[in-house]
């Protein structure tokens, strides 16, 4: 499949006064390297103010401390339990590792909508009981299992297996969770069960520190874990001497994986320059006004919402459909992101899939220009969210200035568009300095088996430091027999 980037390959046919004016009203969304340069000075703004206890407290991108230390070195081994909560389904998995070879088994359960708006107790019960369920589907009650918790909500870690909610985001709006911390409050629905005692959440993450782990189980130069999906965050290796808000130990490894939570990036009206009438109608309508705008520009939660404003915008002046709609386009939300990856994979030569799509949507005359339009819609939405996000990405590879890095990458919207990662390429290499190089490399469950990597990672350093610490004689004694065994063998 070949990236469509030939624009007047693409709208040829399509008669010049209708292309002005299909660009006069698109044109806001096609920005110039300048701007995304200009997004790139703001956000290291943002990130500096984030670690910094002067600023931290009113800093939109908040760049929490995550309190891992290390990635996996391929030692870790033993089942571990994980659980993955960042959207409508919820996670528990089985995990097994064996140095480099991972073992999983998992079950999807669903998080109804009234869970999704209701009480925090709710939702945790909710949790609980899909764990409950999950470990008598495996016969695990009688095991003690370590359990990494993979939370993808904006959270302030307190320590690696405390977070406090900061706020909720992707549709979720339970009462009683914000300001608290959420493995208290799983513990507590543990509890309340009563039949569990043996689960305990040793590690809680998000899904960039997921995506991050888990790919540098098999690539040791991964320094940045990046979400596209629902939502979109990164993480990265921060050394300690530019956290000024850290509060934890300054020994070996001399760095930690920094949150930096940068969805929530111009919520301080900083990317206004950028923001389109698209844009502002979005936000307007959502359940956050005025917060993750960053987000809102870029993720799979509000593309498709994106390219449906656009399209019903080039509609109502004449220029799509003959200026005829229908009940669904018109309907908030009925545009679907996946309709956007769709339409930008689909044959020019035939548009098959577009005119599916419109059927779907019940609009009953559409033409050739009609889907070569919107798929020009869609390609400037795509751009645009794909480019936003390598600014962001540039601006922590520059800032590391590490010389080889890999970007682990997980979500749905990286996953399923078929041109995502090829515009994202292009454009960090662009942005980036030039005695830099990076990959991107699709991270395979992060959220599952990066929870897991990073209770195993945690349980390895702890046994290390104990070793560490225990005294003397008792470790040359515990040498003694080991050679006496030795010698009995032999």
């Amino acid at each position: 499949m070949v990236l469509a980037n030939n624009v007047t390959a693409l709208l040829q046919g399509v008669p010049a006064t209708t292309l002005d004016q299909v660009e006069n009203i698109l044109k806001p969304l096609d920005l110039t390297d300048d701007r995304y340069r200009k997004v790139m000075d703001l956000l290291k703004q943002n990130l500096d103010e984030g670690l910094h206890p002067d600023t931290h407290a009113n800093a939109n991108v908040k760049c929490f401390p995550t309190y891992v230390r290390s990635v996996p070195d391929g030692s870790e081994n033993g089942d571990f339990l994980a659980l993955d909560l960042g959207g409508t389904n919820f996670r528990v998995l089985l995990i097994n590792l064996n140095g480099m070879e991972v073992t999983m088994e998992s079950k999807i359960y669903i998080i109804p909508q009234h869970i999704m708006l209701g009480s925090g107790d709710q939702l945790f019960d909710h949790i609980a009981d899909c764990i409950f369920k999950f470990m008598c589907d495996h016969k695990l009650h009688d095991r003690t299992l370590p359990l990494g918790f993979t939370f993808s909500f904006p959270c302030r870690q307190i320590g690696l297996n405390r977070a406090i909610l900061t706020t909720w985001t992707k549709g979720f709006k339970c009462d009683g969770v914000e300001g608290r911390d959420i493995v208290e409050l799983l513990h507590a629905a543990i509890q309340r069960r009563g039949d569990m005692k043996n689960v305990h959440c040793l590690a809680v993450i998000n899904d960039t520190v997921g995506a991050l782990m888990s790919c540098a189980h098999s690539d040791r130069n991964c320094a940045i874990g990046l979400i596209l999906g629902t939502g979109t965050n990164a993480c990265y290796i921060e050394e300690l001497s530019s956290v000024k808000t850290w509060d934890g130990d300054n020994n070996d490894p001399k760095q930690v994986l920094i949150n930096t939570e940068w969805g929530a990036f111009g919520n301080h009206g900083c990317l206004d320059f950028i923001l389109t009438d698209f844009d502002r109608s979005v936000d307007k309508h959502s359940i956050n006004p005025g917060k993750q705008i960053y987000e809102k520009m870029i993720s799979g939660m509000y593309m498709g919402e994106i390219a449906r404003l656009a399209i019903e915008r080039l509609r109502k002046h004449n220029l799509l459909f003959e200026g005829e709609g229908s009940y669904h386009l018109s309907t908030r939300g009925r545009f679907y992101t996946k309709y956007v990856s769709e339409i930008e994979g689909d044959d020019v030569d035939n548009f098959t899939v577009t005119k599916q799509i419109f059927d779907e949507l019940e609009l009953a005359s559409h033409t050739e220009q009609d889907c070569r339009l919107v798929r020009h819609v869609c390609s400037l939405v795509s751009k645009r969210a794909a480019y936003l996000a390598s600014a962001g990405i540039a601006c922590l590879l520059n800032k590391m200035a590490r010389k080889e890095a890999t970007v682990g990458v997980d979500g749905s919207l990286y996953r399923f568009h078929p041109f995502f990662h090829d515009l994202m390429m292009k454009k960090i290499s662009q942005l980036i300095r030039p005695n830099l190089s990076f990959k991107l490399i699709l991270s395979h469950d992060g959220s599952g088996k990066g929870a897991a990597l990073v209770a195993a990672v945690a349980a390895r350093l702890e046994k290390k430091e104990q070793e560490a610490q225990q005294p003397r004689s008792e470790i040359e004694i515990n040498q003694i027999q080991t050679m006496k065994s030795s010698s009995l063998e032999d």
